[in-house]
């Protein structure tokens, strides 16, 4: 009976080791699911932020343009090393100008109406939002149409044709 009996210790301590290595292997796979898993959900929302970014500055950028496209409002200037977008207007006795530009990693509008000689620059704009790259160009078409590119480094661009200068367009 004693050989019996120490037959089945090294078999039942075999058994016991199976499990706890199953679920050591187990425990292992679960930790490295959930690593690879957050590293994955970590480069989505960094995309999702910039796409986000691009979006709504190309989205904010387009709007303003539609609300100041009117026959000779919208031009590009290149002012202290900027690309500036700018749209004029004209009120009662003034003209007044909008620009929109980016400066030090910031999307920036200088938008206090400011009269087209009030001696305001670049440095005088207000931070709209994080953008890293913003340049501006206005290309005329064979056929008379002026084409303005907006491009924002990071491969969003976005091209309109300003109606102002189709025949017959915005006035």
């Amino acid at each position: 009976m004693a050989n019996a009996k120490a037959s089945k210790r090294p078999s039942q301590g075999a058994e016991q080791l199976f499990p706890a290595l199953l679920f050591f292997v187990f425990l292992i796979c679960t930790i490295f699911t959930i690593l690879i898993g957050s590293r994955v959900y970590e480069n989505i929302r960094g995309r999702d932020n910039a796409s986000f970014e691009s979006d709504t500055a190309l989205a904010y950028i387009t709007n303003k343009i539609r609300q100041s496209d009117k026959q000779d409002a919208i031009e590009v200037r290149d002012i202290d090393g900027c690309s500036v977008l700018v749209m004029l207007s004209h009120y009662g006795e003034n003209d007044y100008e909008t620009w929109i530009y980016e400066s030090g990693g910031q999307l920036k509008l200088k938008e206090l109406f400011s009269r087209t000689d009030s001696g305001l620059g670049v440095d005088d704009g207000l931070d709209i939002m994080d953008c890293q790259a913003l340049t501006f160009s206005i290309e005329e078409c064979d056929s008379g149409d002026r084409i303005l590119t907006i491009d924002l480094g990071d491969d969003s661009r976005a091209r309109l044709l300003l109606r102002s200068s189709r025949k017959g367009g915005a006035s």
